[in-house]
């Protein structure tokens, strides 16, 4: 029987999916609660509002089930508890109906989330609730760091280094817990709250009827885990990878039981080509969904590159340093708010005046970028996005990259690096914005914060500035993997092509394509045929130079995302005088006596074929 006046604790799980190292989860024990109900809630606003392919749904699912099992563990009668509402309308009834007192949970990052969370806590305030909240997602408050920064953004890798140094020291880890208390009764006779379903971002993977909503402690009433079926996917996961606490911390051992890989890991030197294994730890998903500590691997590597002494890696190429690259973009959003993951009104983001800009909506915080939706300012630059998207460019290492992303929802970093570069400022002149939309979609690590800094950073809009630097997608595959063994296994058309021309098909002789079976033709978009692979989008060396002609005449011109000629469209006269060609508007069919670069290349391909 309980104790009177014990604490009534619902301890609401969200991207913590973990039991070690869980600050917040520690603050809710050391109320000694009476009962404690570990919840979860299906926030329409991720369900509907944000793109995620099945992958990740999947992914989170494994994570929330591992979950469960380990509470499970510590307490046979309780689990993962998941009710399928708005936390803006359930908290306050479940604070009703279950008699609660406490609610406590981790701090979020995410723009939305901490707006969503001032709401729950003044509704918490209300009913008599008292919230506790840690952070944990981060090596440092991310709200500290941008204090100790004086309120601004940390736009450097060095920034946040010498600000971290100002926060303190990175808390060691704390371990789990061994024991949980038992959860209270779980009464649910109130009404349900269903949320608008419309636009639903997802829709194109529901193909079943969507039940996310049909019950609030899910279809057999017994508050269980969800399953893609429920939430109307009818297609299964491609991914090989899956989630969970249990599987992060088997990886985690694995990876620093090789001491000389872990402790000489240099991110720049592992090989994005590499595959059975990846060359680098695939973890970042399960930082993602808090399956793994941030703190606990940081500790890992720190302690153990002290042991090994001469000859360990160092931040930011070493192991600690991804860690520390995270933090940077998670205080970076903390700053800016939620126009970090956009240009306009990102003051620290420069205006590029970019191909298929982002359609905008006014909100109360002015004007935010509408998700997924853009103007096709250029048939041609959207022909290359969709090409690009399908892994049909024509140049097979870009394509294997964004065929494996696509399958698997996780490509290596310099992987990244090479299709971001290659979107924006390396050829098509695409704005950043709709390769992250992308990324959005189908990473199982997507991060709004780290997704919009590296967009940035590869860009070059924002983080770093050496637009001159391009990543070519012959040479740099090449370096990495000179037979092609990479691109035989995510371009099959390309399997049995001689290895002198599997960089660059379009050279090979006819005779070496006869005997590798295959035909260089079409754009691998329309009317694909067996035995085809396409011709390349563009020459590359051509497209390279008249992109960074048009960067360094951006740059010249120095806007960015918070000044008033972007937000008002007079930047456009900035640039004309300028003689720019290569930006929005120009290559369209609502364009009118002005002819741009894009333009010029869809007659000379006509001309051509």
């Amino acid at each position: 029987m309980l104790a009177m006046g014990k604490p009534r604790v619902i301890y609401w799980f969200r991207t913590d999916l973990r039991l070690h190292d869980s600050p917040a989860l520690k603050a809710a024990l050391d109320l000694n609660p009476g009962v404690l109900w570990p919840i979860f809630t299906w926030d329409p606003h991720y369900v509907y509002r944000v793109k995620g392919g099945v992958n990740r749904w999947q992914y989170l699912l494994d994570c929330q089930t591992d979950l469960s099992e380990s509470i499970k563990k510590l307490n046979s009668n309780s689990r993962l508890f998941v009710l399928r509402e708005a936390p803006q309308t359930l908290l306050p009834k479940l604070f009703k109906a279950w008699n609660v007192t406490h609610l406590v949970f981790e701090k979020d990052t995410d723009a939305y989330a901490r707006e969503r969370d001032k709401i729950v806590v003044e509704l918490a305030k209300k009913s008599g609730v008292q919230v506790i909240t840690r952070y944990g997602r981060t090596l440092w408050d991310s709200d500290e760091v941008v204090a100790k920064n004086g309120g601004k953004p940390t736009m450097s890798f060095t920034q946040l280094q010498v600000t971290g140094q100002k926060v303190g020291e990175i808390p060691r880890p704390i371990p789990a817990p061994k024991h949980l208390p038992d959860p209270g009764d779980m009464p649910v006779g109130f009404k349900q709250d269903k949320p608008e379903t419309e636009p639903d971002l997802n829709a194109p993977y529901r193909g079943e009827t969507d039940k996310t909503y049909s019950h609030i402690a899910g279809p057999t009433g017994d508050f269980s885990i969800a399953t893609l079926e429920e939430l109307g996917f009818s297609a299964p996961a491609t991914t090989p990878h899956r989630g969970g606490e249990t599987i992060a911390l088997k990886k985690l051992q694995e990876i620093f039981s090789d001491e000389e890989y872990a402790a000489t890991f240099q991110k720049p030197k592992t090989s994005p080509a590499a595959f059975e294994p990846q060359s680098t730890t695939l973890l970042s998903p399960m930082l993602h969904f808090g399956a793994l500590s941030p703190r606990l691997f940081y500790w890992r590597a720190q302690d153990l590159v002290k042991k090994y002494g001469k000859g360990a890696s160092t931040p930011p190429e070493s192991l600690t340093g991804q860690l520390l690259f995270r933090d940077m973009y998670f205080a970076a959003q903390a700053a800016i708010g939620s126009a970090f993951v956009q240009t306009v009104n990102n003051e620290y983001c420069r205006f590029i005046p970019w191909h298929l800009p982002s359609k905008m909506e006014p909100t109360d915080v002015g004007n935010n970028a509408i998700s997924g939706e853009y103007h096709v300012d250029s048939p041609q630059a959207e022909e290359w996005f969709l090409r690009w998207k399908a892994g049909v460019t024509g140049f097979p290492f870009v394509d294997a990259l964004m065929r494996q992303l696509c399958a698997e929802g996780w490509i290596h970093h310099l992987g990244r690096h090479m299709v971001a570069c290659f979107l924006t400022r390396g050829g098509c002149y695409v704005h950043w914005e709709r390769g992250a939309d992308v990324f959005e979609e189908w990473l199982l690590d997507h991060e709004p914060a780290c997704n919009a800094g590296n967009w940035q950073w590869l860009s070059c809009t924002a983080f770093y500035s050496q637009y001159y630097r391009c990543y070519s997608p012959v040479a740099f595959g090449q370096k990495w993997d000179k037979k092609g063994e990479f691109i035989r296994k995510w371009v099959p058309e390309l399997k049995d092509l001689d290895e002198k021309f599997i960089y660059e098909p379009w050279k090979a002789t006819k005779s070496a394509l006869d005997k590798a079976g295959v035909k260089i033709e079409g754009d691998g978009l329309h009317e694909k045929k067996d035995g085809t692979y396409p011709a390349p989008m563009f020459d590359f060396g051509e497209r390279r130079s008249v992109c960074l002609a048009a960067m360094k005449r951006a740059y010249s011109i120095g806007l960015h995302g918070g000044d008033n000629k972007v937000k008002n469209g007079t930047w456009k006269e900035l640039f004309e005088k300028a003689g720019e060609t290569e930006m929005e508007g120009l290559g369209g069919s609502d364009v009118h006596g002005k002819e741009g670069p894009m333009d010029r290349y869809a007659k000379k391909r006509k001309r051509s074929t």
